[in-house]
């Protein structure tokens, strides 16, 4: 199972939560971001329909997959 790892960071000005180097939206403050990234990750837990889907590599190569329904990640949001 994959697992992600939201964080909750100081950013411009405010709070924003980030994933990789994905960074969310600013809020202003670390409640309220911690609450969306903990809305975000209930969100991602939710089994969902059978899909396919195309995502870009780092490298600009396109890649198409089958995404099921049932396989949701393990999801955590740090402090």
């Amino acid at each position: 199972m994959t697992k992600i790892v939201y964080e909750i960071i100081p950013h411009d000005g405010g709070w924003a939560f980030k994933l990789g180097d994905t960074i969310s939206e600013t809020f202003k403050d670390h409640d309220t971001a911690y609450n969306a990234a903990k809305r975000v990750a209930r969100e991602q837990m939710i089994s969902g329909q059978t899909v396919g889907i195309s995502w870009e590599d780092e490298r600009g190569r396109w890649h198409d997959e089958i995404s099921r329904g049932d396989d949701r990640p393990e999801v955590e949001v740090r402090d």
